[in-house]
């Protein structure tokens, strides 16, 4: 038996990356995932290779009426939700004299708006049936402060304290809902290499270098290393674990 065995999972920004990753590795362990991402095509391709009863569902996180429409269809086709993790986001890395309101508004609608739709529309599905595990991504940027990551580190650190606030709010409730937050350092994704580009001030490979040296572990992460992490807080080895940040950084935040 798999370790979220007949569980089932909906995890956002699933088409590539960590996402990708985190559908992949609660699949492996038994669990039929709902795949959900903007982009279609990359999302199907991951639904069919997960294969079983996975499926792809098409959902722009910032859209309520979308989050509605999945979660109701989620319910009706496999008759509960039991894991939701909040995966989809942006990076961001610039001055904040030079972020546009724009900006700052743009990011904040998918990194925090688009978690507390998913954190309310899943505690609304999973009390009914039952109860859940409610998995936020957040990131070393909600922990700590570094220069050219303000609107980011804002919207990060916004998901771990909503996380904590839902987590105490299931607990009080007795919805049997546990919500946590993971907060990763740089791991190797697609979306990493935006970042190498702006920290290199135009030069990736300095860019890079500077965020491994930032790990005392001496390497980025990768992706099955948070993938991991959120296994077990989506598993009953966590059945104890709620209101919690569960770094997996390689030290970097441990200085």
């Amino acid at each position: 038996m798999g370790r979220v065995a007949g569980k089932i999972a909906l995890v956002t920004g699933a088409a590539s990356g960590l996402g990708q990753g985190a559908a992949e590795a609660l699949a492996r362990e038994g669990a039929t995932v709902v795949v959900t991402d903007i982009n279609r095509e990359g999302g199907e391709a991951v639904a069919n290779k997960l294969g079983g009863d996975s499926v792809f569902m098409l959902l722009d996180t910032r859209d309520e009426a979308q989050w509605k429409s999945v979660i109701a269809a989620t319910v009706k086709r496999f008759g509960r939700l039991d894991i939701l993790v909040n995966n989809a986001g942006v990076p961001t890395a610039e001055l904040i004299e030079e972020t546009s309101l724009e900006r700052w508004r743009s990011v904040m609608a998918i990194n925090l708006d688009g978690v507390f739709l998913g954190v309310k529309y899943g505690m609304d599905a999973m009390k009914k049936t039952g109860g859940g595990s409610i998995i936020n991504i957040s990131s070393v940027a909600g922990l700590i402060g570094t220069a050219r990551t303000a609107t980011y580190s804002a919207s990060k650190a916004g998901v771990k304290l909503l996380s904590k606030c839902a987590a105490l709010e299931c607990a009080e409730l007795k919805y049997n809902i546990r919500v946590n937050s993971v907060h990763p350092g740089i791991i190797e994704t697609p979306m990493a290499s935006k970042v190498f580009e702006v920290l290199g001030q135009g030069d990736p490979a300095a860019g890079k270098k500077y965020i491994v040296d930032m790990h005392p572990i001496g390497r980025m992460g990768r992706i099955e290393d948070v993938a991991n992490g959120i296994l077990y807080l989506a598993s009953e080895e966590s059945s104890f674990v709620t209101g919690a940040e569960l770094v997996i950084d390689g030290g970097l935040t441990a200085h």
